[in-house]
C-alpha cells in the first residue's frame, strides 16, 4: 500500500472509553473509526485515582495538588495528541487509497484498483459506469424474479424500448431549431423559441415507387427495403453545405 501524502477529514469522538477517531472518505464521506485505548485510559485513571488519593492526605497543600493533578478524566477526554491520532490512522489506513491525480483520499469503493485512481479519474471510466449499470440491471431483475415478475419486467424493457423508437421517429419528422434544438411540425420557417431559421426534415421516399416511407425499414405501399440515405455533405446541426468537408465550416459540427 502507497504513502499517504496527509489524512483524510476527521472527528474525534469518545464514548466513555476513551477518545477515538473517525476518518472520512473525501468522494462519497463514508466512515472508518479507530478503537479508543480502552486498556491505557484504565490504567491512566487508576494510576491517578491511586496519586491523587496519597496527595489529599498530605496537609494544606494536598487537595489542590491532587485536583491540579487530577485534570480531565481520559475516559471522557475528546483530545488525541499527534502520537495518538497517528496510531489512529495507522489502524484504518488499509480501508483508504490516495488518488495521485486529484489527491483525494477516498475508500476502497471509490477507487479502481486495476488502474490506480480514483473512479472519477480513472481511465476505464466508462467500463466502471457500464459494469454499475449491468450490475444495478441485474439485480432489478433478480428482484423481480424473485417476486415472480420477472416476465413483466421484461415486457416493460420492450415497451420502453419501442417508446424510445417511436419518439425517435417522431422527432426525426420534426423542423428542428440548429440554435437551441427546438421541435416543431414540418415546414415552420423559424423557430418558436428564438427565431433562428429552422432545419427542415429530409423526407425518406422510397427509391423503387416513390412513396414516403416515414423511417420505415420497408415500404408500406411496395414493400421494397428501403436502404440507409447517404449524407447529403450538409451540415446536421446548421444545415450549411459543407462541400464535402468532414466538419462544417459554418459551426465546426463533425459531418457524417
Amino acid at each position: 500500500m502507497s504513502e499517504f501524502s496527509r489524512m483524510p477529514r476527521y472527528d474525534i469522538r469518545n464514548d466513555g472509553a476513551g477518545p477515538y477517531a473517525i476518518f472520512y472518505c473525501d468522494m462519497c464521506g463514508r466512515e472508518f473509526r479507530s478503537q479508543p485505548n480502552f486498556g491505557g485510559a484504565v490504567a491512566q485513571d487508576l494510576g491517578r485515582q491511586a496519586v491523587s488519593g496519597l496527595l489529599r492526605k498530605v496537609p494544606l497543600v494536598g487537595s489542590v495538588a491532587a485536583n491540579n493533578l487530577v485534570g480531565e478524566d481520559p475516559r471522557y477526554s475528546m483530545k488525541m495528541d499527534n502520537n495518538q491520532l497517528n496510531a489512529a490512522w495507522q489502524q484504518v489506513q488499509q480501508h483508504f487509497r490516495e488518488c495521485p491525480t486529484c489527491q483525494r483520499i477516498v475508500c476502497l469503493s471509490d477507487f479502481d484498483v486495476q488502474s490506480g485512481y480514483c473512479q472519477e479519474d480513472s481511465p476505464r471510466t466508462d467500463e466502471i459506469a457500464e459494469s454499475r449499470g449491468a450490475q444495478a440491471g441485474a439485480a432489478i431483475k433478480g428482484l423481480a424474479s424473485a417476486f415472480g415478475l420477472g416476465e413483466a419486467f421484461q415486457g416493460m424493457g420492450e415497451n420502453i424500448r419501442s417508446a424510445v423508437n417511436t419518439a425517435q421517429t417522431a422527432a426525426n419528422q420534426m423542423a428542428r431549431c440548429p440554435q437551441d434544438g427546438t421541435l416543431a411540425n414540418a415546414g415552420t420557417k423559424f423557430c418558436p423559441n428564438c427565431g433562428t431559421p429552422m432545419v427542415q426534415p429530409t423526407a425518406a421516399i422510397c427509391p423503387a415507387c416513390g412513396t414516403e416511407t416515414k423511417g420505415a425499414k420497408f415500404c408500406p405501399n411496395c414493400g421494397a427495403k428501403q436502404e440507409a440515405a447517404q449524407p447529403s455533405g450538409k451540415c446536421p446541426k446548421c444545415g450549411t453545405d459543407a462541400k464535402g468537408a468532414k466538419f462544417c465550416p459554418e459551426c465546426g459540427t463533425k459531418i457524417a
